[in-house]
């Protein structure tokens, strides 16, 4: 005589017990409370975080110096200057000119100010009946350090620039004294013009210098959810995972294979499939929407390669972490990694946590390589050089780790399921 079904359990009943509420209450409220204070930690207020922003300082002034001054001008303004970070928020860099450019066009520098030839004797002339034009200060802004970074550096310039005109103004009018007309009194007091040029210029369709950040949040996305689509599929396949699909449920037979063969398998087709995806991410950035980009054959290369750095790593913690690996690698490569990437707020405007987070997570180190090949000519100096070896080296841990893991539980005989017949 066949036994009476168990009676189906309903949504009213199970609601009632607490166990049942307890895990995704708990998981839930710490991901909100973890996402918000590391998100919006790392952006509320970049002013009062702002430490050390490198910044080229210029001087071209070869004037002599004015009557009862040792030096000119333009030695005294850059000097007082680099002696004032104002508040420690700048990393003032004395550099000719030359070497301020250089290191503009190699985003080692957020802006630059210049005092230019003829400085001194353009201020000292205002005084005299042979003034003939006014003297100027040159802030450069540098769009390829992202559009904050350059924003920042352009404030902290223009403020220092005026700051150094109301000083010289104050000498002007103490050497003219009474004599001056109240016209002449008011042109004195800011005698300096300031004029902001670009400095190292980038191409329109670049996002005021956010394609960078964009696209490399592209790469990790694109490793990081085809990482887990892989994996995902392979399970199935396998035999290791239900397959439910709206109201259809599959479960294939179990293939017997261990945990080494499968991630090997997992990484193998993660390293062809890769290949697809970060071709089509460059098709569709550059070929379809027009992004600015040169190096094309170089930006895909580096795709490619970023792209499966992180997917090695997604298979490598699923492998490792098994259910919750999905979870561990989202805040490895995702949560951590957007805040402390320096490439929308600079790594010198937010609180320490993230600079030391910045040593290690992935996206800081993928974002300098894509802004690199974007921007700056690809020169190594600009971050490509340390973007390719943090590159070798995520791939190796994710290979050392991922496959260390696996033999040691099939060592243990940390079989993942008992094989389900056909």
């Amino acid at each position: 005589m066949a036994e009476p079904a168990a009676p189906q359990a309903t949504a009213a009943t199970l609601l009632r017990r607490p166990q049942l509420w307890l895990v995704p209450t708990v998981l839930t409220g710490l991901l909100a409370l973890l996402l918000s204070l590391l998100y919006m930690g790392g952006i509320v207020n970049p002013n009062r975080d702002l430490r050390d922003l490198p910044i080229a300082l210029v001087n071209d002034d070869s004037g002599k110096p004015p009557p009862g001054q040792k030096e000119n001008l333009g030695t005294q303004v850059t000097a007082a200057l680099a002696a004032d970070s104002g508040g420690g928020k700048a990393e003032w860099r004395r550099l000719t000119r030359a070497q301020a450019q250089d290191q503009l066009d190699s985003g080692k520098v957020y802006g630059a100010l210049i005092v230019p030839a003829g400085f001194t004797d353009d201020v000292t002339a205002l005084t005299t009946q042979g003034a003939t034009r006014a003297p100027t200060i040159t802030v450069l802004t540098n769009p390829g350090k992202g559009s904050l970074g350059s924003s920042l550096a352009s404030q902290i310039t223009t403020k220092a620039a005026h700051q150094s005109s109301q000083a010289i103004g104050r000498q002007l009018s103490a050497a003219v004294g009474a004599q001056a007309s109240p016209t002449a009194k008011l042109l004195l007091a800011d005698p300096v013009n300031v004029v902001t040029q670009v400095g190292h210029p980038i191409g329109v369709h670049s996002g005021l210098g956010l394609t960078a950040f964009y696209y490399t949040l592209l790469l990790v996305l694109a490793g990081f959810m085809g990482g887990n689509v892989i994996s995902n599929g392979v399970d199935t396949a396998l035999g290791y995972a239900d397959n439910e699909i709206g109201p259809w449920h599959t479960r294939r037979p179990t293939v017997p294979i261990s945990r080494t063969q499968t991630l090997l398998l997992k990484m193998v087709m993660t390293a062809g499939i890769t290949l697809l995806s970060a071709s089509l991410v460059l098709v569709a950035c550059v070929g379809i929407l027009g992004m600015d980009a040169s190096h094309l054959p170089l930006l895909w290369i580096y795709s490619y390669c970023a792209a499966l750095a992180v997917g090695l790593g997604v298979q490598a913690i699923n492998a490792a972490f098994g259910g919750i690996g999905q979870l561990v690698s989202m805040f490895v490569f995702i949560v951590l990694g957007l805040p402390s990437s320096g490439a929308t707020v600079p790594l010198q405007a937010v609180p320490g946590f993230y600079r030391f987070l910045s040593h290690f997570e992935p996206m800081r180190q993928l974002s300098d390589g894509v802004r690199a090949i974007l921007y700056f000519d690809a020169r190594g100096d600009a971050g490509l050089t340390r973007s390719w070896i943090m590159i070798a080296v995520g791939t190796v841990l994710a290979l050392l780790f991922g496959f260390a893991m696996t033999m040691y539980y099939d060592r243990k005989g940390h079989k993942r399921l008992t094989p389900q017949p056909a």
